[in-house]
């Protein structure tokens, strides 16, 4: 069996490794924005029968990108521009590939596991009222994983 929680440290890793910003797994990271929030969402079991350890995990996270108030400046407030880029970068962490060699940018290392696919799975968006003063930008990618 895959075990969920080496699944998301190990994405916690890739995304803060690769973007150079902090990651909270399902709650603010000790940061103030920018930032990401990963949560852990769907699962799916596929494989041989109940009984047996070895099936494949399909998971989907969701990512949320959060833009908050530039520090050096007390009245400012989050941006779309700011959450987009931060999407932009999370979205290039999970997904991006050499050209020539087709493997992944950054590895997704979890001890004991293929990864098999890399995937977006929904991207809602932005939200919309820049008068939030912090602007958030939500992804959500599926990975399918097998024992190695």
């Amino acid at each position: 069996m895959i075990p969920r929680r080496s699944v998301t440290t190990a994405l916690t890793a890739l995304l803060t490794s690769a973007t150079g910003f902090p990651v909270g797994q399902g709650r603010m990271p000790q940061s103030k924005p920018p930032y990401y929030l990963l949560y852990s969402l769907d699962t799916g079991l596929d494989g041989p029968p109940l009984a047996d350890t070895l099936d494949d995990l399909v998971v989907v996270y969701q990512v949320t990108s959060v833009s908050g108030p530039d520090p050096a400046r007390p009245s400012s407030m989050g941006t779309l521009d700011q959450a987009e880029l931060l999407a932009d970068k999370a979205r290039a962490a999970i997904l991006g590939r050499d050209p020539v060699s087709g493997e992944w940018l950054h590895p997704l290392a979890i001890p004991g596991v293929k990864v098999m696919c890399r995937e977006l799975d929904t991207e809602p968006g932005g939200t919309n009222d820049p008068t939030d003063g912090i602007i958030s930008y939500v992804q959500r990618f599926r990975l399918a994983l097998t024992p190695a």
